[in-house]
């Protein structure tokens, strides 16, 4: 089980996916790293939002590697444009966006999902963490006070039972978290 793109969607949550966040900038020409960059929602040619109200951009170049995204967009020419842009959100058009294989969401899909071992309620999906080995759950335990340690749970079939996107319901099972 795996998910796409990552957490958080802006003010327009239905339409829009995020993309990543705009870095440092990278050389002269205007391009800049990009911080959690889904590379299925950055291709060259494709049009993003530059924040979650923000102008609808053209991306002019994409460089790099998965790990080390580098992305030049119309209209930013040179460095300090690229430096006035750094942590500003980036979105892509979920009509845009390539279809995902099955057991794959993205990260808007399952977050404020229903946590649940079975019919016992466990929390809800706060947003999705990416590791190098899978993505993880992070969801808010019920009844949990203020400030407690979040639960993490891997995107993987021994852990998440199902996944109902639908009907906003993630099944987990807490004995193969060790929290039975």
């Amino acid at each position: 089980m795996e998910a796409g793109g990552s957490s958080g969607a802006g003010g327009r949550s239905g339409r829009w996916l995020r993309a990543g966040r705009i870095g440092r900038p990278h050389g002269l020409d205007g391009s800049f790293h990009v911080a959690g960059a889904s590379l299925l929602l950055l291709s060259p040619g494709a049009t993003v939002l530059v924040g979650a109200d923000g102008p609808a951009r053209l991306i002019e170049r994409r460089a790099g590697h998965e790990g080390n995204v580098i992305v030049r967009l119309e209209g930013c020419s040179d460095r300090d444009s690229a430096d006035a842009l750094r942590g500003i959100e980036l979105y892509a058009a979920r009509e845009a966006a390539p279809p995902l294989e099955e057991d794959e969401w993205w990260a808007e899909e399952l977050e404020g999902c229903t946590v649940y071992d079975g019919e016992r309620l466990v929390g809800v999906v706060e947003r999705l963490v990416g590791m190098p080995s899978c993505e993880l759950l992070e969801v808010a335990r019920d009844g949990a006070p203020a400030g407690a340690e979040p639960l993490l749970v891997p995107l993987v079939s021994d852990a998440v039972r199902s996944v109902d996107v639908a009907a906003r319901r993630v099944d987990v099972d807490l004995g193969f978290l060790g929290e039975a």
